[in-house]
């Protein structure tokens, strides 16, 4: 549906003779929201098609029988470049076993030296402490629950968890329990709201459901690793390459020299 004062400061614009600049803008953002009402669905299947046919799904770092390393490196992610959160984790595991009893045990300074490379490392050391001992003392020492628990109760048993949102949460549930989420991080986040696919105003859990509504179950992992790579390499937050994105054909945000244009 189209915003009732968007049209109304459109109309005006062209009256008072303001820049052209100014009024393409907001003309693209009035016909963004009205695209986004009635195409999301169709787009969304169409990005999903194109995306598979340029990317191959990257391999998930980590191994399916130990979520809880994923649930660390998770962590050491937030607020940190992918190649630090790599060498942050590949550092603590160089020091200790990734298990909830040697991290339950580590002195928090220790952790902190390992994980240095990682921002907010202060922080995520004790993090990572306190989830490990929380993890031992109510769980049995284990996040094995999330394969057998509902979506919801494994959700919000892991939101439980020292430091644990949910993202972080929603990330270990679709990679080790095959959960029907579909993770909205940064990357994803952006990229879907560029492509009108979510509103930008939307909370994490509205942008999460939003995605969630436009795609089948059995697609959500490939849709939230091809968002990513899409981000990574074509929809930078800074600087889109719009002109090679193999979606532009199908983006309301496409960028083309200092101008907009809308399909």
């Amino acid at each position: 549906m189209l915003r009732t004062t968007s049209l109304k400061r459109l109309f005006r614009l062209r009256e008072d003779g303001e820049d052209t600049k100014n009024t393409l803008s907001l003309r693209c953002s009035v016909l963004s929201h009205e695209s986004v009402a009635v195409n999301a669905k169709e787009r969304a299947t169409r990005v999903l098609q194109e995306l598979q046919n340029t990317f191959s799904l990257p391999t998930w770092v980590g191994s399916p029988r130990e979520p809880f390393k994923t649930l660390i490196r998770t962590v050491l992610s937030q607020a940190t470049a992918d190649r630090n959160t790599d060498r942050a984790f590949r550092r603590l595991a160089t020091r200790f076993s990734i298990t909830p009893e040697a991290l339950a045990k580590a002195d928090v300074e220790e952790i902190e030296e390992a994980i240095r490379v990682a921002g907010l490392y202060r922080n995520k050391s004790r993090v990572i402490r306190n989830l490990s001992r929380m993890i031992l003392d109510q769980f049995d020492g284990s996040i094995a629950f999330i394969h057998s628990l509902p979506l919801k109760e494994a959700r919000n048993r892991l939101m439980s968890l020292p430091g644990v949102g949910a993202k972080t949460a929603d990330v270990v549930l679709l990679f080790y329990a095959g959960k029907p989420v579909i993770p909205a991080d940064t990357h994803v986040k952006g990229v879907s709201e560029r492509l009108g696919l979510v509103f930008s105003e939307g909370s994490y859990e509205g942008i999460r459901e939003a995605l969630q509504s436009l795609y089948l179950p059995q697609d959500y992992l490939a849709v939230h690793l091809l968002l990513i790579s899409l981000g990574r390499k074509y929809c930078k937050a800074r600087k889109p390459l719009c002109k090679s994105c193999p979606v532009n054909t199908l983006c309301p945000s496409i960028q083309i020299g200092d101008g907009l244009v809308f399909s």
